[in-house]
């Protein structure tokens, strides 16, 4: 319908793969990006370390608040799973339900978008 009245948009620096940067190290297979969370980026930048996970579960009355205590197996735009070696258990947690994150010790948190900008 438009036909080539209006072209579409270019933005300079903007490659095929878009704004996508990659994690300093082998820190997860999949880039950071600027379309993704902070936190889900600053949780990836901590995987492996030990955390506590506060989760609320409004709609329930045996679970309304919730901590997990593990380490950071992986994080998703809408997820973040969790082992603890101790009991073996894993977690798929619903990033929705997640209130705060508590580490126990320094997080990586410096995330470097200058490449994003060449």
């Amino acid at each position: 319908m438009n036909g080539s009245f209006f072209s579409n948009p270019t933005f300079p620096g903007a490659g095929s793969k878009g704004n996508v940067i990659s994690p300093p190290g082998n820190v997860s297979s999949q880039p950071l990006s600027l379309e993704q969370s902070l936190i889900e980026n600053i949780l990836r930048l901590n995987k492996g370390k030990k955390v506590k996970v506060y989760a609320s579960y409004p709609d329930s009355n045996e679970w309304r608040d919730k901590v997990y205590n593990g380490i950071i197996e992986e994080a998703g735009r809408d997820h973040l799973i969790l082992s603890d070696p101790s009991t073996g258990n894993w977690w798929l947690i619903r990033m929705l339900y997640v209130n705060y994150v508590e580490f126990d010790e320094k997080i990586n948190y410096n995330v470097d978008y200058s490449d994003t900008f060449d």
